[in-house]
C-alpha cells in the first residue's frame, strides 16, 4: 500500500477540504453568464449553461451522465494558462499525467491506480487517450499541447464497453473545435520565464455554403530549466513545431457533416536527461546542486520526434432515430532518443533507443435515440505495428567484460510487435419513467499479438540503426517468434434515479480488459528449465516465460450529482471499488549469466502479479459567492477537488532465486502501487470583473497530491513526498472577446518535486530495501556507477500571453 501522508499533509487537505478554496478548470465551474446575469450557452454547452460531454458517445449533459467525468472547456483551459494535457491531472481527483522519464511528448497515465509507464512496444496502456474520437495505440507523442482545443474530458474507471480493451483505469478525450461558418483568424502569443517563446496561429475559412476550410500552425519554444554541463547544451528545453488542418462540409439541414482532419508535430528538442541523486559508485562523481542539472554524454542517436495523422469522421442522420458514425484514422510517429540511464560522460548504462509506431483503425457506429430510449451499436477494428530497437551499452573498459581496452560492449534488443485487434459492442439507456433508467452494455474483443523478439551481445560502438558500427559476439542471445490471442466480453451496467430535476443518484458495474503478450525485452538464456530436461530451454519454454496474461479490472461505482440554489451550487460525489487481477508489471534486471560477478547485459521480466484492489471516493464542487456586486455579470466562483484512493496488493508472486532454481513467493506486503498518491487535492477561487468594454477574470489554484510510490517496490530516493502546488492567472478580454491580455504563473512556490526516474540498484529481492555498502552507498545492480536518476517537474514560470480574433 501506498505511504500514509503526514499529519502536516493531513491538516493541509482538511483545511483545504473544509474551506474548498480553490477549480475554475474542472468542468462544474464551467458556466457564462449574460449581461443580466443568467446563465448563456458557451461554445460546447446547452442552452442553460450546462457542460455537454460525449462520454457515452452521445451528447449529453454533465451533471446527467452516470459516470465519474471532468470536462475541461476551451476557454477554461485559456484562463488557467494550461500548456499540455499533463497540467489537468492536477485539477481532476485520483488522475496522474506526465512526461515518461526522458522525454517531452511520451505520456505516463494513471487513473485510480490502473497504468502503464513503461513505454516500450509490447506493453499497453492502461488509459486510452483518444484524438478526436480516435484512439492513440501508443504513448509517444501523447503529451498533447493545447491549441484549438474545445474542450479535454476525463472519464474514470473503466471505459472496456465504449472505449475498448486499454481502457481498464479510464480515458482521456482531447476534442478539437469545429470551424466557425464565417471567417475567422486567431492569433496567440507568449512570452515567458526561460525564454518561453509560443506562436499560434488558425485560419478558418468557408468555401460556398457548404464547405470550411481550416488551418493551424503552432510553434512551441523554451530554453531548458537547466544544462548539462558535460556536453554544454540546455536541459529540459522545448522545440516544437506542429501543424492541423481540417476540412468540414456539412449539408443547410445539418443532416450530414463530414470532417477530414490532419495533423503534425515535429519535436527537436534537447534530450530530456536526469539528475543523479547519488555520487558515482565508480568515479566518485558529486551529486550535482541543481536537480534540473545533468552530466549526460549519450548523444547517439540525434533526437527527433515526429507525430503525424489522418483521419475522417462522417456523420449522417438516416431519420429522426437513426444516426449512422464512422471514423477512420491512420496514424504513425517515430521518435530517436538516446538515453543516458546513469547520467554520466562515461559510457556505463547508455541506451540509444528508436521507438517506430503506425496504426490503421475503423470504427463505426449506429445510434438510436427515441423518446425513452437512447443508445448504439458498434465495431471498431485496429491493426498496429510498434517496433523498438536500443542497445543497452555498458562500458568501453574492456577487461570487466574480458575484450580489448580499446573496444566497447553492448547489448542490442529488436521487439517488433504486430497488434490485430476487432470488437462489437453496444450499449442502451431506458428511462422507465422520467426519474428511473437503466442502462446496460457490452464489448467484445478479439485481440491477436504477433511479436519478433530478437537480443544480441555485440563489440564496438552502438548498432547500426544509430549510426554505429556494433557487431555480433556470437549467437544471439535470443531470437524468437511467437504469437498469441485474447479475447474477452467486458459489460457495464447501471441505474440511475433523478427523483428533482437538480438531482441524480446512480450506482454502476463494469469490466475493463488490457490484453496480454509477449516481454519485448526476453532474454532466452535466462529462461527457467520446466520441463526437468537438461540442456538450452524449448521454445514451448520460452514461449510461457515471455508470456503474460491479460489483466482484467471489476469496477463498482455509486454516485450524486446534483445543484442547488439555481445552479449557484453543484457537486458531484463517487464512491468506488475495483478488483485488479492479473496485473502486468514489467521489470528489467541485470544478468550475470556465467556468475562471475560482472553483468553482461539485462533482461525483462514482466510478471502477472496476482491481485490488488482499489476503493475511494471523490468530489468535485462549485459554487458561486456572490453575483451582480460589481456590476452585470460580475461574480466570484469557488470549487474544488478532492481524490482519495485505498490502493493495495492483496497477491503479488514473483520468483526469488537464481533461474530456474527459485522458488514463487508472495511479496504483496513489500509492494505498494506506483504513481498513485493516496490523496490529491485542489481548488481554485476565480472571479468575473466587468472592466471597461471587456471582463477581467483573476483565479488562483492550489493543488495538493500526498506521497507518491514512482514503482511497486518502495525507493526512498526517488518515491516524492507530499507537495503542494500554487498556479495564478489574469486574463482580460475585450471588444466582445476579440482581444485578450493574460497574465500566468505556474508553480509560484518553486516547488522541487520528482516525477519519475530510473533504479538500477541492488536490492532485498522480498523486501526491495536496497543493499548498502558499509559506507551506506547504494550497489550498482547494472553498470559501474549505479543508476538512480531523478526527473522534476517543472520549477516556476510566468508567461504572459497576447490574443486576437478578426
Amino acid at each position: 500500500m501506498a505511504s500514509r501522508t503526514s499529519v502536516s499533509a493531513r491538516v493541509l487537505i482538511r483545511a483545504g477540504v473544509a474551506a474548498m478554496a480553490l477549480t475554475a478548470a474542472p468542468g462544474l465551474a464551467q458556466e457564462a453568464v449574460s449581461a443580466e446575469g443568467e446563465p448563456v450557452a458557451q461554445e460546447q454547452a446547452a442552452g442553460d449553461g450546462d457542460i455537454v460531454v460525449t462520454a457515452r458517445r452521445r451528447e449529453e449533459n454533465l451533471l446527467d451522465v452516470p459516470i465519474a467525468v471532468t470536462a475541461y472547456s476551451g476557454e477554461a483551459l485559456e484562463n488557467a494558462g494550461a500548456i499540455d494535457i499533463t497540467d489537468i491531472s492536477d485539477t481532476t481527483p485520483n488522475v496522474t499525467l506526465e512526461n515518461s522519464r526522458a522525454t517531452n511528448s511520451t505520456l505516463s497515465a494513471f487513473i485510480r491506480g490502473v497504468g502503464q509507464q513503461d513505454p516500450v512496444g509490447g506493453f499497453e496502456a492502461g488509459v486510452g487517450i483518444y484524438l478526436d474520437d480516435v484512439y492513440l495505440n501508443r504513448p509517444q507523442a501523447a503529451v498533447l499541447d493545447i491549441y484549438d482545443v474545445e474542450r479535454i474530458e476525463i472519464l474514470r474507471g473503466p471505459q472496456g464497453t465504449l472505449y475498448g480493451r486499454n481502457t481498464i483505469g479510464g480515458a482521456v478525450k482531447y476534442v478539437t473545435r469545429r470551424l466557425p461558418d464565417e471567417f475567422e483568424l486567431k492569433l496567440r502569443a507568449t512570452y515567458g520565464s526561460y525564454d518561453q517563446a509560443d506562436g499560434v496561429v488558425s485560419l478558418s475559412a468557408p468555401i460556398g455554403d457548404m464547405f470550411r476550410v481550416g488551418v493551424s500552425g503552432a510553434r512551441l519554444s523554451r530554453g531548458g530549466f537547466g544544462d548539462n554541463v558535460n556536453l554544454g547544451i540546455e536541459n529540459y528545453n522545448k522545440d516544437v513545431w506542429a501543424g492541423r488542418g481540417s476540412l468540414e462540409f456539412e449539408t443547410p439541414d445539418e443532416r450530414l457533416f463530414i470532417r477530414i482532419a490532419g495533423d503534425y508535430t515535429k519535436d527537436e528538442s534537447n534530450p530530456r536527461n536526469g539528475h543523479r541523486l547519488i555520487p558515482g559508485f565508480f568515479s566518485g562523481a558529486p551529486v550535482l546542486d541543481d536537480v534540473y542539472d545533468t552530466r549526460a554524454g549519450l548523444t547517439v542517436p540525434a533526437q527527433d520526434i515526429e507525430a503525424y495523422g489522418l483521419m475522417m469522421n462522417i456523420t449522417a442522420e438516416l431519420s429522426d432515430n437513426f444516426t449512422l458514425r464512422s471514423i477512420s484514422a491512420w496514424r504513425e510517429d517515430k521518435s530517436f532518443v538516446p538515453i543516458d540511464f546513469d547520467a554520466l560522460p562515461t559510457i556505463d548504462v547508455d541506451v540509444p533507443g528508436l521507438y517506430f509506431n503506425d496504426q490503421v483503425s475503423q470504427e463505426f457506429q449506429l445510434l438510436y435515440e427515441s423518446d425513452r430510449l437512447q443508445g448504439l451499436l458498434g465495431f471498431y477494428y485496429l491493426e498496429a505495428n510498434a517496433l523498438t530497437q536500443f542497445d543497452v551499452l555498458l562500458a568501453t573498459t574492456g577487461p570487466l567484460i574480458g575484450l580489448p581496452e580499446s573496444e566497447g560492449f553492448g547489448q542490442f534488443t529488436s521487439g517488433d510487435v504486430n497488434t490485430d485487434t476487432w470488437s462489437v459492442f453496444g450499449d442502451f439507456t431506458f428511462d422507465v419513467t422520467d426519474w428511473l433508467s437503466v442502462s446496460a452494455g457490452g464489448r467484445y474483443t478479439r485481440d491477436n499479438r504477433r511479436s519478433v523478439i530478437f537480443k544480441a551481445n555485440r563489440t564496438g560502438f552502438a548498432s547500426p540503426p544509430f549510426g554505429g558500427d556494433a557487431i555480433d559476439l556470437g549467437a544471439p542471445i535470443t531470437d524468437f517468434r511467437g504469437e498469441a490471442s485474447f479475447d474477452k466480453f467486458t459489460p457495464r451496467a447501471s441505474v440511475s434515479i433523478k427523483p428533482t430535476e437538480d438531482l441524480m443518484v446512480y450506482a454502476s458495474y463494469s469490466k475493463g480488459f488490457k490484453g496480454g503478450g509477449f516481454d519485448p525485452r526476453g532474454s532466452a538464456n535466462v529462461t527457467p528449465n520446466t520441463d526437468g530436461v537438461a540442456g538450452p530451454p524449448t521454445y514451448a519454454e520460452i514461449y510461457d516465460f515471455f508470456l503474460f496474461e491479460p489483466e482484467e479490472v471489476d469496477s463498482y461505482e455509486v454516485g450524486v450529482k446534483g445543484s442547488l440554489f439555481d445552479r449557484a451550487f453543484t457537486y458531484a460525489l463517487t464512491g468506488f471499488y475495483a478488483d485488479y487481477t492479473n496485473v502486468q508489471i514489467p521489470g528489467s534486471v541485470g544478468i550475470d549469466a556465467n556468475n562471475d560477478g560482472v553483468f553482461e547485459g539485462f533482461a525483462g521480466v514482466t510478471t502477472n502479479a496476482g491481485k490488488a484492489r482499489f476503493k475511494g471516493v471523490e468530489a468535485e464542487l462549485f459554487a458561486r459567492l456572490a453575483r451582480g456586486f460589481a456590476g452585470a455579470g460580475s461574480q466570484v466562483t469557488l470549487a474544488g477537488t478532492l481524490g482519495y484512493i485505498d490502493a493495495e496488493y492483496l497477491e503479488y508472486s514473483v520468483i526469488i532465486g537464481p533461474p530456474g532454481e527459485g522458488v514463487p513467493t508472495n511479496v504483496a506486503p513489500f509492494r505498494g502501487i506506483q504513481n498513485t498518491p493516496e490523496f490529491t487535492a485542489s481548488g481554485t477561487l476565480g472571479a468575473t470583473l466587468p472592466l471597461g468594454d471587456g471582463d477581467l477574470t483573476p483565479n488562483v489554484t492550489v493543488s495538493h497530491r500526498s506521497s507518491t510510490q514512482q514503482f511497486e517496490i518502495a525507493n526512498p530516493y526517488l518515491d516524492q513526498p507530499a507537495y503542494t502546488l500554487v498556479d495564478a492567472g489574469i486574463t482580460y478580454r475585450w471588444a466582445e472577446d476579440r482581444f485578450s491580455i493574460g497574465l500566468y504563473g505556474k508553480n509560484l512556490t518553486d516547488e522541487r518535486y520528482i516525477t519519475s526516474g530510473y533504479p538500477f540498484i541492488a536490492t532485498n529481492p522480498t523486501t526491495g530495501v536496497p543493499v548498502l555498502t558499509p559506507a551506506g552507498d547504494p550497489i550498482p545492480a547494472l553498470g559501474r556507477e549505479g543508476v538512480l536518476t531523478a526527473f522534476y517537474g517543472n520549477p516556476r514560470q510566468v508567461f504572459v500571453t497576447l490574443g486576437a480574433k478578426f
